[in-house]
């Protein structure tokens, strides 16, 4: 077993639990309670992962009831539940489909969190006009926003000490609250339990939004299917298909589970599995993907895999899993907090007891420092040098349709040193448009409102790109009568009373001998990775029309972007080899074509080996390698799925946009240095003034509050930040 696999359990067995916990918003959630389960007797292979808030452990009910698991998580602060298992389907006894009801989100604002965040802050707002009423209140005035706060945080920051985790982030942050409240700063207290709440508010509803999109890719498989038995058909659950069973796939139907076809002809879409720009021609023996769509001739298609390992099943486990492997990095507050927390509270202890014991000095003087030194080492600025820069690289960024969904995807962002693309929706339109004409009989309008004439009311790409040509060029449509579709071959029609075919070359040539030139300027073009039809009147071929999905505007400037910051740009496609190697020629990056969901995942991961790579997608089949890369980023005129799970979205649909999140990242986190140097600095000098006696409790108290006003002023100045490249329009 692969370390940090996640083991799927069997609900139903006594030994294997599974458990839905709620309210876990952040990798270290994750790690406290694997930490808290880890301490109970007969509980081992303990899996948590945050992003599908699943508990999975084994445990010896013999030794432990699991209801100690169940209250052992409760005192962290967490809802949990059991994960039901299979159900009946009613009115077929013993008949039995995977559980596919999604548990009932509730509304951001109608949680805890943003409970307790309004209380909070209507507790501050309340104790700041008080204390201008009556300066002399300042202190009780903020007191019972302080010590709401701290009752709420702290004893959550005391459970989990409990249950091993003593230097958890509610730790740091109430002891500061305890500390700025033993010194009669209330004020300070009562505003770092306020913007604590808000920043766990916040990563709640990212991790929510994250959750969602995971559970949007099971809409792509279609809840029902025709079954085929005894040479009809009958609708069913998709999820009861099992391996051998026949069923129909209509023109315009979803195809309900991976299998393949045993009768007819069509073409199907595949670009939300495979990301092939153009649809792929199927006949009996080709394979079909669950998810996919059919374009247009019925096709019958014997299923190959049950619904639980169907294609869109197998990239949900990847995405979940690729989630997973980031659950056991932890915040870096948490980690500093490890180290930080002790010695400043041991420091502070030591400062204000080892003098009148050790060496007979007054109490009340090193009391006095000791708790001036608590409020030194209060980790108020330190703890808004991070968000103080990251609120501010964020706005700047919304300004110009950056969309990052939080600070560790941001940081992230600026340390990448190779970025992946996909290619159909991202470094092209994602459409395919005409490029090239020869014309072989005839004018160039002529040959053009002919082809227009047969693809009028077509929904293939290729017939949208002709007739947008035509329109483009003002060439009126004829009216054409007896249309016809050859799946995978042509499209007939009479047009003027003739018969006109656009069609295939080899499906042209079967019908007349093409020119050798003609044969050439077809192996040229498709040697560029166009698609190339033949338009043929009564059997002979008038002209010849190239189709590719072009590269967007302003790709090339996107890329040199990339490589004047260092970082490597590489192309990772469904695509076609062909078509992948032409485009990514014309602007200048390495490519890896051909490649399926599971393809990219692996490529992902050889890449992120040797330093943190982003992935730039647009698609279903990204989500995977969206949520395994360092850094996920979606274009903006994606799917719901890709946006979902990326940790950031261009709006813009911009390439050139991805160099400008390098930029922006790369200054944010200029920023978070100077800032945790402002904040650090002043507390060791104020720290070594306070044990010497040369600054008391207002010094300090200034001190922590100069430090908290210069980190706030430094990271306001990135809202000055500039976004500029060589070639950005």
């Amino acid at each position: 077993m692969a370390d940090g696999e996640l083991v799927e359990v069997d609900a139903r067995s006594p030994a294997t639990l599974r458990y839905r916990v709620e309210g876990m918003d952040c990798p270290s959630c994750a790690s406290k309670i694997e930490t808290a389960v880890g301490r109970v007797a007969g509980a081992e292979d303990i899996r948590v992962n945050y992003g599908t808030q699943i508990l999975a452990f084994r445990l010896d009910e013999a030794a432990t009831p699991r209801s100690a698991i169940e209250d052992q998580v409760r005192k962290l602060g967490y809802a949990i539940a059991p994960v039901e298992g299979p159900r009946v389907i009613a009115g077929e006894p013993g008949a039995a489909e995977p559980e596919v009801r999604s548990p009932v989100r509730q509304r951001w604002w109608r949680g805890a969190k943003a409970q307790l965040a309004a209380v909070l802050g209507g507790l501050t707002a309340v104790g700041f006009a008080a204390s201008l009423v009556a300066p002399a209140l300042d202190h009780w005035a903020y007191l019972p926003a302080a010590l709401f706060g701290l009752a709420f945080f702290g004893r959550k920051a005391i459970a989990a000490a409990r249950a091993g985790s003593p230097f958890s982030i509610e730790m740091l942050m109430s002891i500061a609250t305890v500390g700025a409240i033993a010194i009669g700063a209330a004020s300070e207290a009562a505003v770092v339990v306020f913007l604590f709440t808000i920043g766990e508010l916040l990563e709640g509803v990212a991790a929510g939004r994250a959750r969602a999109g995971i559970e949007a890719l099971g809409a792509l498989v279609p809840k029902t299917a025709l079954l085929v038995e005894n040479g009809t058909a009958r609708e069913v659950s998709a999820a009861r298909l099992k391996v051998g069973d026949l069923v129909l796939v209509r023109p315009g139907d979803r195809v309900s589970a991976d299998g393949e076809v045993v009768e007819g002809a069509s073409e199907v879409d595949e670009s939300p599995v495979t990301g092939e720009s153009v649809p792929v021609s199927k006949a009996e023996g080709t394979p079909v993907f669950a998810g996919s769509v059919n374009a247009s001739g019925a096709l019958q298609v014997r299923v190959t895999k049950p619904a639980s390992d169907n294609t869109i099943a197998r990239i949900i486990r990847l995405v979940e899993e690729a989630q997973e492997a980031k659950a056991p990095t932890a915040r870096f507050i948490e980690r500093f907090s490890a180290v930080y927390t002790p010695i400043a509270v041991s420091i502070a202890a030591l400062v204000a007891v080892a003098p009148p014991l050790l060496l007979g000095a007054d109490w009340d003087t090193w009391v006095y420092r000791g708790l001036a030194l608590l409020l030194v080492a209060c980790p108020c600025a330190l703890i808004l040098s991070t968000p103080a820069a990251i609120a501010s690289g964020l706005a700047v960024g919304a300004r110009r349709g950056l969309l990052v969904k939080g600070g560790g995807a941001l940081e992230t962002i600026g340390r990448v040193r190779t970025v992946a693309f996909d290619k159909t929706g991202t470094l092209t339109e994602g459409r395919p448009r005409v490029t090239d004409v020869l014309v072989l009989t005839g004018s160039e309008r002529t040959m053009l409102g002919l082809a227009a004439a047969v693809e009028n009311g077509s929904s293939h790409p290729l017939g949208r790109a002709i007739l947008e040509r035509a329109a483009a060029d003002g060439i009126p449509l004829r009216p054409a009568k007896d249309s016809r579709t050859i799946p995978g071959k042509a499209v007939e029609a009479v047009v003027t009373g003739k018969q006109v075919s656009v069609g295939s070359p080899s499906h042209a040539s079967a019908q007349a001998p093409l020119p050798a030139d003609v044969k050439q300027a077809v192996g040229g073009w498709e040697g560029e990775g166009k698609t190339v039809v033949v338009v043929s009147v009564d059997g002979s071929p008038i002209g010849l029309v190239a189709v590719r999905d072009e590269p967007r505007a302003d790709a090339a400037a996107g890329i040199r972007a990339l490589r004047d910051f260092g970082v490597r740009p590489v192309m990772l496609t469904g695509d076609n080899p062909r078509t992948g190697k032409a485009i990514a020629a014309a602007l200048g990056l390495d490519v890896q074509a051909g490649l399926l969901p599971e393809d990219k995942l692996r490529e992902i991961g050889v890449l992120k080996e040797r330093a943190p790579v982003a992935m730039v997608g647009d698609g279903i089949n990204d989500a995977p390698a969206l949520a395994a890369a360092s850094v996920g980023i979606a274009m903006g005129g994606g799917t719901d799925v890709a946006l979902e799970t990326a940790d950031a979205a261009l709006l813009n649909s911009r390439v050139v946009d991805v160099a400008a999140l390098v930029g922006l990242s790369r200054a944010t986190l200029a920023n978070i240095h100077q800032n945790v140097a402002i904040a650090l600095g002043l507390k060791a000098v104020f720290l070594v003034t306070t044990v010497i006696g040369v600054t008391g409790l207002w010094p300090a108290v200034l001190a922590d509050t100069g430090a908290t006003v210069l980190v706030t002023i430094n990271a306001l100045r990135l809202l000055g930040h500039r976004f500029r490249f060589k070639d950005d329009r």
